[in-house]
């Protein structure tokens, strides 16, 4: 059984009156990348602030490696690796030397932190640019240094708050390369994010989080085979009204075509499939549709996942 290395109890916190969180709880393996998910303001970034000790909650726990956040600050805070949503890097400095000030925080010196930022530079894909100012960056070069910068003290667990915000396609997929190569060499991922296909693509186990409660949590496997919705997808010619189909419960208009929610898909393609030959229709598309989060967030909160 895998180690667990974060366990978050019943964290609440409220701003000026108002609840952010309402007793959120989980836990993260080792070795792993676990994803939080939820909307913006569902309170992802203050889960995160107060694992990493940035704030603190009004009750309940953050267990790092077995130890208390809130009571043992200090001793904690050398597992951790914190990438912020907000970009914090010194524009007018250049990357080498933006982490040479963050090593440093971290209480990296010397030869072994000169070591460890050309390490972490290759890890980025950003050697060849350490010399020149970030100001000179495209956001999502920022962000690699951003994410290199928290690798320097060699952390257990990383946790990154929306870290691919409007960054361009290569230093996302470069991002995604590294969380998975990080959680290969047995290192934890905290990926917190509103895009469902991310998560997806990343992560072991989830949370999803709405309005500063866990709706629910598990693994991604899991979690998609119980409450994913199940559907078969069709577009024909002449198909203007709803087709019907062995277990079909709902049919509504998506694209040119009919999304069929449904509790037998495989019978369900077979019938609408034998239906649209019998009637002569040319067919454009038929086909299962993937299971996503999309359906599970629908199905547990009753709405769509809203930016």
């Amino acid at each position: 059984m895998s180690k667990v290395v974060l366990e978050v109890v019943q964290l609440t916190k409220q701003y000026g009156g108002k609840q952010a969180l309402g007793g959120v709880s989980f836990q993260v393996k080792e070795g792993s990348c676990f994803g939080l998910l939820g909307p913006n303001g569902a309170g992802k970034s203050t889960t995160m602030k107060i694992i990493t000790g940035i704030l603190r909650a009004d009750s309940g726990e953050a267990l790092v490696m077995g130890q208390d956040m809130m009571k043992h600050a200090d001793a904690v805070r050398h597992h951790i690796g914190y990438v912020p949503q907000e970009i914090t890097l010194y524009d007018k400095l250049s990357a080498r030397q933006n982490l040479t000030f963050f090593g440093e925080m971290y209480g990296v010196k010397g030869r072994e932190l000169k070591s460890r930022i050309e390490e972490v530079l290759g890890q980025v894909g950003l050697a060849d640019r350490a010399g020149e100012a970030v100001g000179s960056y495209s956001g999502g070069m920022k962000r690699r240094i951003n994410f290199a910068a928290a690798l320097l003290h060699h952390p257990k667990i990383v946790i990154l708050d929306e870290p691919t915000v409007g960054i361009d396609p290569q230093s996302r997929n470069h991002i995604f390369e590294m969380i998975r190569s990080l959680r290969d060499s047995g290192m934890s991922v905290i990926y917190s994010t509103h895009y469902m296909e991310e998560v997806e693509a990343l992560c072991d186990d989830i949370a999803i989080i709405d309005h500063g409660k866990v709706v629910v949590q598990g693994s991604l496997h899991e979690l998609l085979e119980q409450y994913a919705v199940k559907a078969v997808y069709v577009e024909a010619d002449r198909l203007e009204d709803e087709p019907s189909g062995a277990g079909v419960r709902s049919a509504v208009r998506s694209g040119r075509g009919w999304l069929l929610e449904t509790e037998r898909p495989l019978q369900t393609m077979q019938q609408i499939s034998g239906w649209l030959e019998e009637t002569g229709r040319t067919v454009r598309s038929l086909e299962l549709k993937r299971p996503s989060l999309e359906s599970v967030f629908l199905t547990l909160t009753g709405t769509s996942l809203r930016d």
